[in-house]
């Protein structure tokens, strides 16, 4: 079953739900400063080990201290409710 795309008016509400994210060309973005690069990789580490619990993946870019994620489904071609869920999951790992 594919996931459920979200609406307009949710992903309108996106910035009050998700004040750490930003939505830009059909993707949620969210960009994460470490305080060192072996803190970046352990985030990384916990990111994909939540993703892998929902079977959903982020784009993770890394740059020493920079964490850039990108969330969208591609198989649907839009922002659904597993890229909501997973950026919930993100922002706990972050604790924000």
């Amino acid at each position: 079953m594919s996931p459920r795309p979200l609406t307009d008016h949710e992903i309108d509400q996106l910035a009050e739900v998700l004040p750490t994210w930003q939505v830009a060309g059909g993707q949620l973005t969210r960009e994460i400063q470490a305080p060192t690069f072996l803190i970046a990789i352990n985030w990384v580490v916990e990111i994909a080990r939540a993703a892998e619990e929902i079977d959903h993946h982020p784009d993770i870019d890394i740059r020493w201290r920079t964490l850039r994620l990108a969330l969208s489904t591609h198989s649907t071609g839009c922002l659904t409710e597993l890229d909501l869920e997973l950026a919930h999951r993100i922002d706990a790992i972050m604790g924000s």
